[in-house]
């Protein structure tokens, strides 16, 4: 039992950082139609950004912040540098652009900072504690009170403020958005800056037990778009509960078979997802965009 509890505390650990990943999939692909593949990198960047920082005398509990609104930055300089010159361009070549971005950003941060892995402290201590007879890192509740927390916040957002819900009508109908006032070019711009803050956060939060390196958001981005692909593209919830359930079939998959299986599952799962329910697991319904 206590086997057990232990996975499942591991796997939503995993599975809460893919949320987030998932979230800035799906923030871009609802105001674009497009599927970002420079994701991984913000979540990347942020763990490098703070790390960096916090090398350089920053305090963490600065460095963090810090960190997640440099990266914002960048995702608004991507959209804006990569994305909106290109808006006339199809689908597939703005996803090559975001490919192209994704290269471009591990190199320079590779130039920039190394490519050793740095290390960034706890938030609040190693000392480990048990519970259910598993162990639990101090930094794994973080991680997990600060999704929900992220979760919370963005159902604020978008039930109540006027940004968000310009951002829900985007996503529904960009031309009806449009026909109402809804500057949707400003949508472009925000989802891409929002999504880049959301992968920053998981990469901060991450980053205490992994390790930041300028190759760490190859998979985790690799994974939040299949989580955001086994929820339903376009779905925050399902990007959620996506994120959770991958989390959770990966690490009960190396706990009980192997661990050489736990980073080939994620796509296989996504190869059954397209075959057999191409609009995810919970039904994310498609919209046609004009």
């Amino acid at each position: 039992m206590s086997e057990f509890v232990q996975f499942m505390f591991s796997g939503v650990t995993s599975g809460a950082i893919y949320a987030l990943a998932a979230l800035g999939f799906a923030l871009i692909y609802n105001a674009s139609n497009v599927i970002n593949f420079a994701q991984g990198e913000f979540i990347m960047l942020g763990g490098m950004a703070a790390a960096f920082f916090n090398a350089h005398g920053v305090p963490l509990m600065l460095a963090v912040p810090l960190a997640i609104a440099v990266t914002a930055i960048a995702g608004l300089l991507v959209e804006k540098l990569a994305i909106e010159p290109a808006k006339n361009a199809d689908v597939t070549t703005l996803i090559i652009i975001t490919i192209g971005v994704s290269l471009v950003m591990r190199g320079l941060v590779q130039i920039f900072l190394g490519k050793n892995t740095r290390p960034l402290p706890s938030f609040s201590g190693d000392a480990p504690f048990s519970a259910l007879g598993a162990t639990i890192l101090p930094q794994s509740l973080w991680i997990l009170a600060t999704t929900l927390a992220t979760v919370a916040a963005l159902a604020w957002y978008f039930g109540r403020t006027r940004a968000g819900k310009a951002m829900l009508a985007t996503s529904y109908n960009r031309l009806a958005a449009q026909l109402v006032g809804v500057n949707t070019r400003a949508v472009l711009l925000a989802s891409f800056g929002l999504a880049a803050a959301l992968g920053a956060l998981g990469g901060v939060l991450v980053a205490p037990i992994t390790g930041a390196s300028y190759d760490s958001g190859i998979m985790l981005g690799m994974k939040g778009f299949v989580a955001a692909t086994l929820g339903g593209l376009g779905s925050g919830m399902g990007a959620v509960a996506g994120g959770l359930l991958l989390g959770i079939v990966e690490a009960m998959t190396a706990g009980y078979l192997s661990s050489s299986y736990k980073d080939a599952l994620p796509f296989v799962l996504i190869l059954l997802v397209l075959f057999f329910l191409p609009n995810g697991l919970f039904g994310a319904k498609t919209t046609e965009r004009v």
